[in-house]
């Protein structure tokens, strides 16, 4: 029989499993939640719960005002509320992982995807023929007072043949003047220095593509109207490209015109020596740019197949 020294022993709490689950570094149980969402939390529990007394949770500084102190004053707050249990961080921190594991892997691959299109479509850009890149205009040349006298003398030539091109409609009439504009660049363009030089590189460039078009147009007007429009908007970025293009179209409209005119036939044969010299020179005005008068003789060679075009228009 029990007595006082040794009392009864009192019957096992029954095991039963809680309802909730709290993560000990709650925001309800450091004083960070609002208002509003502790009423919600507070309500939850009532439902559960059947203990009919209200619940009261201890803010953090409250709890440090009893003398609870670090990670025990969230354990107490709960601790004694029927049906709760205070779950450690390695439970929730399992599914947390998987569930960042999960987004991870969804947006890694999207991202992974995204990024691979992205490096395949600007190594395809690198790796893009010279044709279609920007235009780099070289500044090597006129080394001295004469070299640059003579690259100014062998400009002239085109203006002089812009003078001699029979103007019988508009389109022989932009060919000419754009065949003066070239002299009138070139000129200026070996007879600068310093930070405009480069400029007047680009515009010597353009003027060029300019001719070129403006003789594919001279040559045969019934040229696509695609071809002429890209032909427009290409002129300020690519016009080395540009001038390959109706430089090509004007050579096919030579040798069908040499082939049915045998008159022309002579010019036709100068007109294709002359190209050949010219461009053998201006790739070696390219690779050694320390070669003198390279590229007078290149305006030479240049200056005797447009010569031979005027046949063309007459």
């Amino acid at each position: 029989m029990p007595n006082a020294q040794n009392p009864a022993p009192k019957d096992p709490p029954s095991e039963s499993k809680p309802w909730f689950h709290v993560h000990p570094n709650s925001p309800f149980l450091t004083g960070r939640a609002p208002k509003l969402a502790e009423a919600r939390l507070l309500t939850q529990l009532s439902q559960f719960c059947p203990s009919s007394r209200p619940f009261r949770f201890e803010t953090k500084r409250k709890a440090s005002l009893m003398g609870v102190k670090g990670p025990s004053s969230s354990t107490g707050i709960l601790g004694g509320i029927h049906g709760v249990q205070l779950v450690g961080r390695s439970a929730f921190g399992i599914e947390e992982a998987a569930l960042r594991e999960d987004d991870n892997s969804t947006c890694g691959s999207s991202d992974f995807a995204g990024t691979s299109q992205v490096f395949l479509i600007r190594r395809l850009w690198e790796q893009r023929p010279s044709c279609l890149r920007p235009i780099r205009c070289s500044l090597h040349g006129d080394q001295n007072i004469a070299e640059t006298v003579v690259n100014v003398l062998t400009s002239l030539p085109f203006v002089a043949l812009g003078l001699q091109v029979p103007r019988k409609n508009i389109n022989t009439t932009l060919y000419a003047n754009s065949l003066i504009g070239v002299g009138i660049a070139s000129s200026l363009y070996h007879s600068s220095r310093g930070v405009i030089r480069k400029y007047l590189r680009w515009a010597d460039y353009t003027m060029i593509a300019t001719t070129t078009i403006c003789l594919s147009r001279a040559l045969r007007s019934e040229n696509p109207k695609f071809l002429m429009a890209a032909s427009t908007l290409l002129l300020p970025f690519q016009p080395l490209m540009v001038s390959a293009v109706h430089t090509g179209l004007m050579e096919v409209a030579f040798a069908k015109q040499a082939f049915t005119r045998p008159d022309l036939r002579t010019a036709h044969n100068l007109h294709k020596m002359s190209s050949l010299l010219g461009g053998a020179l201006f790739i070696a005005d390219d690779c050694f740019p320390q070669t003198p008068y390279l590229h007078a003789a290149w305006h030479l060679a240049a200056a005797i197949g447009v010569g031979t075009c005027n046949k063309l228009l007459e």
